[in-house]
């Protein structure tokens, strides 16, 4: 696709320092022919321009973090303990689940809409300047940067939005890569196989960096890309472990260290990685503020049990096989501790609240989510309000195949399906919201979270 500003670019008015957030999103969502553009030519003049990319190679310390599951997680504990350190940490995380500002935080707390909307007009200028048009995950991406580099962050923590090697994060230099791990996914963009994939993930990686690698198997093309780049890489089970010791508790281990740790809300799994990614830096972090952040660190749509409107429910961002199969192997045990703190009536069942991209495998995500020894009684599905959405039609299809037709609950809107999986459920069951970041933004939107 060209890079002119003529070929792409859609002609509608721009707004101004006075204009909402949600005027600025709408216009950059609608100033681009195509939501998803992968590559680093039209935005790295834009870059340039704005000094974001020399910035944080002279003022900041940057992880990046890539991978198919658990990049938020990872990038909440990393910012997390860099934070409880003492280091003016920045965290760029996506997508959003509820607000926009959820995207953009220093020191753990959202930027401000204005905020916000300065570094757009200034984005906007520099790409008119340029001559060239930006998609709307590249305008923000962008904005985001500009903002850390104004407030002169000490820490940078990028979560990279899809592949690795051409995605707009990949504009600035890291100092440490993380790759939490590879699977198949987004395959009309990265490849249908873990190598394509894999060689993508990996274009995060610089000459001679460090890369934390939280998986057992390794793709050779990340192999190769480690020894391109003389990178030196710490894999999980190799070269560091962990191990849940009792509910409080879990070990962490590497050549140098054995830590006894608070066990956080998140997964084990990304907090090691991301402990890794820390303890392998140059910043200076001690145990007290790795306690600190274990402690405290949450984040929205990942495991998230919650107890609202006198119903229990688990928010889970989970929308391919490896993240349902995490999921399941954490909902297995959390529903019999759920049974046993019934006092009286130790029963219940489980409602699924439930959408997902078209372009994702639902049948495979239904068919894992349905052979689960669970009793998930009820599905209760609407097509999100998203332009990448499946259809009611395509959700249907999908469960049919392995549940009952009076089982399945059809709706307009998520809103009603999520008032109406309150009124079909009793306090004793648990409401399971998962398939997509969209499904959970819509979920809690409609709760009023």
């Amino acid at each position: 696709m060209s890079a002119s500003l003529s070929s792409n670019t859609v002609t509608t008015d721009i707004p101004n320092s006075q204009s909402s957030l949600t005027e600025w999103l709408d216009y950059m969502q609608q100033i681009h022919v195509s939501a998803i553009d992968m590559g680093l030519s039209r935005v790295l003049p834009v870059a340039e321009y704005l000094g974001v990319v020399q910035s944080a190679k002279d003022d900041a310390y940057v992880f990046t973090v890539a991978g198919t599951n658990g990049k938020g997680s990872t990038t909440a504990v990393i910012s997390a303990m860099c934070q409880a350190a003492g280091y003016k940490t920045a965290l760029y995380q996506s997508p959003h689940l509820s607000c926009f500002n959820e995207r953009v935080r220093i020191n753990g707390e959202m930027v401000s809409d204005q905020t916000l909307i300065q570094a757009f007009s200034k984005v906007e200028a520099a790409r008119l300047q340029c001559e060239l048009t930006l998609s709307f995950f590249e305008m923000t991406t962008l904005a985001a940067l500009l903002i850390f580099a104004e407030a002169d962050c000490d820490v940078w923590v990028l979560e990279v939005g899809l592949g690795g090697r051409l995605d707009v994060v990949n504009i600035i230099d890291p100092d440490m890569a993380v790759i939490t791990n590879i699977s198949i996914d987004h395959v009309d963009w990265l490849g249908d196989n873990v190598e394509q994939i894999g060689a993508e993930k990996a274009g995060i990686l610089r000459d001679d960096i460090t890369l934390i690698y939280g998986a057992a198997d390794m793709p050779y093309s990340v192999q190769q890309l480690i020894k391109t780049h003389h990178a030196t890489c710490y894999q999980v089970d190799q070269d560091f472990s962990y191990r849940v010791q009792d509910a409080q508790t879990w070990q962490y281990s590497n050549a140098a260290v054995t830590l006894q740790l608070p066990r956080p809300a998140l997964s084990l799994m990304n907090t090691a990685n991301a402990l890794s990614a820390v303890l392998a830096s140059p910043l200076k972090v001690d145990i007290a503020a790795i306690e600190q952040a274990l402690k405290t660190v949450k984040l929205a749509g990942r495991f998230d049990y919650r107890d609202l409107e006198n119903r229990h429910w688990l928010f889970d961002v989970a929308h391919n096989e490896q993240g349902v199969n995490f999921l399941l192997a954490q909902l297995l045990p959390l529903w019999q501790q759920h049974l046993e703190s019934q006092q009286h009536n130790k029963t219940g069942s489980i409602k699924m609240l439930f959408s997902m991209l078209g372009d994702k495998d639902i049948g495979m995500v239904v068919q894992r989510l349905t052979q689960a020894d669970l009793p998930m009684t009820d599905w209760f599905i609407a097509e999100i309000d998203y332009p990448r959405a499946a259809n009611v039609e395509q959700l249907q299809s999908a469960l049919a195949v392995h549940v009952a037709p009076t089982n399945i609950h059809v709706f307009t809107s998520l809103q009603q399906a999520t008032h109406a999986v309150i009124a079909s459920s009793q306090p004793q069951d648990l409401i399971v919201v998962c398939g997509s970041f969209h499904t959970i933004g819509e979920a809690l939107a409609a709760l009023e979270v």
